[in-house]
């Protein structure tokens, strides 16, 4: 089959194909020092693995403290499942300056960078190949996959919903982290911002 050429016809996973008329957007995160919670937010949406195919998870991340801000699950790759999440961190928790993506088709589209643009937030996009750029985020995947996907194998979208749920709550108020000397995201994240605030 190989030799000819001739593969089994079933959906795979494409996260990070962009489209040729989209403009991709420069690399800002070299040799800056992102300290401080909102400075920089950065998201991707890797697929997660099921009893039977497979569901896109997405999330926007807090680089300095770690913590997910917002996130959402859907059955296919579009657009609109990622604004939703962005839109939520947003409204809940006031704009950064700078937002990191891949050049994947829905972070390079019009609706993306339009809601970034519209909210004066500067865009940053990972080299093409180079998950090191995004690292914080490659992070937090494969947390989630070593510590919660691989020990429950989900039967259903809603069930997939409910472990991600659980994983993340604990992940951001439970969870200590060696780069964040031992603190929780949520700890990083409330003691350290500008003026005190609470979430929505």
């Amino acid at each position: 089959m190989r030799r000819m050429g001739i593969e089994a016809v079933y959906g795979t996973p494409r996260t990070s194909q962009r489209h040729p008329a989209h403009t991709v957007y420069p690399y800002l995160l070299r040799h800056l020092e992102i300290t401080r919670p909102n400075h920089v937010w950065a998201t991707d949406s890797p697929d997660i693995p099921m009893q039977r195919g497979f569901v896109y998870v997405f999330a926007v991340l807090d680089w300095a403290s770690r913590r997910v801000l917002a996130w959402r699950l859907s059955n296919t790759l579009t657009t609109d499942f990622c604004l939703e999440a962005v839109q939520e961190a947003l409204t809940r928790y006031g704009t950064p300056e700078i937002f990191n993506t891949d050049q994947g088709g829905q972070f390079t589209s019009l609706e993306f960078t339009g809601l970034l643009k519209d909210h004066g937030i500067q865009i940053c996009m990972d080299g093409k190949g180079c998950w090191r750029d995004n690292v914080c985020v490659e992070r937090l995947w494969k947390s989630i996959t070593y510590e919660e996907v691989y020990l429950h194998a989900y039967e259903t979208v809603s069930a997939a919903q409910q472990g991600l749920e659980r994983y993340l709550t604990f992940f951001n108020q439970a969870r200590p982290h060696r780069t964040l000397d031992g603190h929780t995201p949520d700890g990083v994240y409330f003691d350290n911002l500008p003026t005190r605030h609470t979430a929505a």
